[in-house]
Parts: structure tokens; C-alpha cells; sequence
């Protein structure tokens, strides 16, 4: 069974050969809606030999905008140049990790006006670049999954060293309307989740390198449904490289915090001292890899659709009845999008994966090629009718040359994403 390969071994390699004097230049953005006030909205907190970075935005689920990925990038820059700093500890304030990009206020840029497109993309070069900088940390770098991880909010933690998923996080009493329609879309109860396709998008972030990862066809399961799955599905599948009850958290992180060490195989005791040993429960997707395997192998969207649907009548299947409601619920652009950009993430690297995905985010934002992002974000965040006018409105309606335009550059002159990978090599 293929499984998400681990950036363990890049760590020890790069640590061994001592390359830890390197420069980069990272993109630098002007002020917009995107930026708020970056010491509050990124915490930091020192501990012997290592340093915490805490997602500081509780009320937006810590949403990602440009003050929180620009104020990391810079963080992690100083972090892995200081010799007296071993490893690096991101997590999120309140009850989630990171819900992922902040959709809305992106949705709020593009319908103000069309001139705001770049800002829109400098956020999108910004957080590509951070992902990049977290898949290939020259130091270890331990995410602390507690809460829901969606869209941007994997892309930074998925990719790196470590990652540590806990059960479900319930959230009550939420004041904000937004939060409050996001989790009406994907429930408190669960941990990760690529909704994208929902909103008219695609998954981003690095999540074609990820996703193309997972064990036979999961990927593409999670990427063109939406689904989400819990810590103990992520531990199951390699999303999550450890899994411990919430309550043990603080341990942990004192522990982490007493090490004095910037050796992987050191933290990685540490975590399995408190970890658990989980397994998913049996209503589990991957209890089903087996029929998702069998129906979500095909080529194209429309043949994995036929393939659940030959399902559900054959064997009276719930399970696939449920899931082509999902596929349903999605823009038709977005799944065939997103089915080839998970099948391309499979021969591809993690900075590749990036600068495709980046061109991706560029044209769906632009709405030369459709307005679905804005359409989706519009029915299910803001005007909340959840009856999305997609365009166009079925698979039949999808031309080859439109999903061959989605991964172009916007234009001849488009730059493409700048990663630093003469400083830092991606992994396979």
C-alpha cells in the first residue's frame, strides 16, 4: 500500500551536511485586506532549543491571510539561521488548527474590484512559497494538529517533519457568521478536509503533492468529494504522523519544550512516548478502499461516476450512493480540474506541484475561464442560498480546452511562481 512519504529522511540529510547557511528572497506584498496586524495574529513562544509559532486568528478559525503567512515565512527564515535553535513547534490557538485561506475576504477583493487580482495573487505567491519552506525546513518542524486543518491550513503542516493529529474538537457558541457557515459545510467533528470543490476551486496549497500520496486512490476521493476524515483516519492513511488525546497536549509540549536537540529521531521518541495507537472506526472510508479503489481508478470524472452509480445499483451500496451526492454538490470545472491536477501531482515534486497549482489559483481568481470561485464562495460563505449557478453547469458542458486553459498562465507575460529551490531542494 502506497503511503505519504514522510520528510524525515530530507531532514537528517540536510542536518548531517550542516546547510544551514543559504539565502532566498521571498516576494514582497503590498498592504491590502488581506494583511492585518501580524504580531498579534502569529504568537511566538521560546523554549530551550526550540521555538513555537501559535496561529493567532480563534475567531476565523485561524484563517491564513497575508499578515499570518508573510510574518511565518519571516520566522522561519531567522529560526532555521539561528544555530541555537534545534526544531520548530506550529499549532493553533483556540479550537482549531487552521480552517486554511481566508476565502471570504479574498471573495470581497476580486467583487470590490478587478484590479484587486494581485493582490489575491501575492497572497497565493506568499503561502505557496511558506508551503515550499515547510516541506523542506532545514530543521524538524512539528505541527500539532488539534482542531480542524482545511485548504492552506494542511498545506503548512502536512508537508512537514511531523505531524500530530488528536479526536475531534467540538466547537460551540461560535459568534462569528462565517466560522459559523463553515462548519455548517463541514462539521466541528472532524479534522481534515479538501473542500474546495465545493467553492468552485481546486485544491491547493501543495495538496496535489499530498493527496497524490495517499494510499491507492484516496486522493482523489477526498480531492473531488470534499470529505473530510478524522485524526484517526489520518493517522491510518499517512496524513498524520502521530495521534494523541488532546488532554496529553500540554505534555507534550512540555517535553518538546525541555529537549535540547535538533535531531529527528530524538522528537520522534518524545511524540511516541505520548502517543496512542488508533484505528479507524468501522463506518471509515477506509474501511471502503476497496470500492473507492475500484470506481475513483478511472481516468475521468464522468467514468468514475458511472462506475459508483454501476455500484449502488449492483450491491444496494449507501455508501456510494452518498458519495455521488457529493460529487453533485461540486462544480463540474472544479472535478475535472482537480482530477487531473491530483493525477499530475503523482509524477510530480512538491515545488512542481506548487507552481501548477499557483497557475490554477491565478485563472480561478481571474474569472477568465469561469466565475465559479466566486459563485461558490458567494451561495455557501456569503449569500448562504447554498444553490451555487455553476458555469458551466454539467460535466457534459466541460471542454477539454477550458481545463487545458485552467492550468496556463493567465497570459504570456504571467510570471510563474519563484520557490527557492537552488537553496533548497524539494523532495519526491
Amino acid at each position: 500500500m502506497q503511503s505519504f512519504k514522510s520528510a524525515s529522511i530530507l531532514r537528517r540529510l540536510l542536518q548531517n551536511s550542516r546547510l544551514v547557511s543559504h539565502s532566498r528572497s521571498f516576494c514582497s506584498v503590498s498592504t491590502n485586506a488581506l494583511v492585518d496586524e501580524s504580531q498579534s495574529t502569529v504568537l511566538v513562544e521560546g523554549k530551550a532549543s526550540s521555538r513555537t509559532a501559535i496561529l493567532n486568528r480563534p475567531h476565523a478559525l485561524n484563517a491564513l491571510n497575508f499578515s499570518v503567512v508573510d510574518r511565518l515565512l519571516k520566522l522561519y527564515k531567522n529560526w532555521e539561521d539561528d544555530p541555537d535553535i534545534g526544531f520548530v513547534v506550529l499549532k493553533g490557538s483556540g479550537k482549531a488548527f487552521s480552517a486554511g485561506g481566508d476565502i471570504v475576504t479574498i471573495y470581497n477583493l476580486l467583487k470590490q474590484d478587478a484590479g484587486n487580482l494581485q493582490d489575491c495573487k501575492d497572497f497565493c505567491w506568499t503561502i505557496n512559497n511558506l508551503v515550499y519552506v515547510v516541506g523542506t525546513l532545514l530543521k524538524p518542524h512539528v505541527a500539532l494538529l488539534n482542531g480542524i486543518t482545511m485548504g492552506g491550513g494542511a498545506g503548512i503542516s502536512i508537508p512537514g517533519t511531523f505531524r500530530v493529529a488528536t479526536e475531534k474538537t467540538e466547537i460551540k457558541n461560535l459568534s462569528n457568521l462565517i466560522v459559523k457557515e463553515v462548519y455548517q459545510i463541514w462539521p466541528v467533528h472532524e479534522v481534515f478536509a479538501t473542500p474546495e470543490t465545493l467553492i468552485g476551486y481546486h485544491p491547493d496549497a501543495g495538496a496535489s503533492f499530498y493527496l497524490s500520496h495517499l494510499p491507492g486512490y484516496l486522493g482523489e476521493y477526498l480531492a473531488l468529494t470534499g470529505d473530510k476524515i478524522n485524526g484517526a483516519e489520518m493517522i491510518s492513511c499517512g496524513l498524520a504522523t502521530h495521534y494523541l488525546h488532546s488532554a496529553k497536549l500540554p505534555l507534550i509540549e512540555e517535553q518538546l519544550g525541555k529537549l535540547m536537540t535538533d535531531d529527528p529521531s530524538v522528537i520522534e521518541r518524545s511524540l511516541e512516548n505520548c502517543g496512542e495507537i488508533v484505528h479507524p472506526d468501522p463506518t471509515s472510508v477506509l474501511h471502503r478502499i476497496e470500492t473507492l479503489n475500484k470506481c475513483f481508478s478511472h481516468d475521468t470524472v464522468e467514468e468514475i461516476i458511472d462506475a459508483l452509480e454501476s455500484e449502488a445499483a449492483k450491491k444496494q451500496d449507501a455508501w456510494c450512493v452518498s458519495t455521488l451526492r457529493k460529487l453533485q454538490e461540486t462544480a463540474p470545472l472544479s472535478l475535472k480540474v482537480s482530477l487531473r491536477s491530483i493525477r499530475e501531482g503523482r509524477h510530480q515534486t512538491l515545488d512542481q506541484c506548487l507552481i501548477r497549482e499557483y497557475r490554477m489559483s491565478v485563472q480561478a481568481f481571474s474569472g477568465q475561464i469561469t466565475n465559479d470561485f466566486c459563485e461558490g464562495v458567494r451561495a455557501r460563505l456569503v449569500d448562504r442560498d447554498f444553490a451555487p449557478k455553476w458555469d458551466p453547469p454539467s460535466l457534459d458542458k466541460v471542454t477539454d480546452d477550458m481545463v487545458d486553459q485552467y492550468f496556463s498562465r493567465l497570459t504570456a507575460f504571467e510570471p510563474e511562481l519563484e520557490l527557492p529551490t537552488q537553496q533548497r531542494e524539494a523532495f519526491t
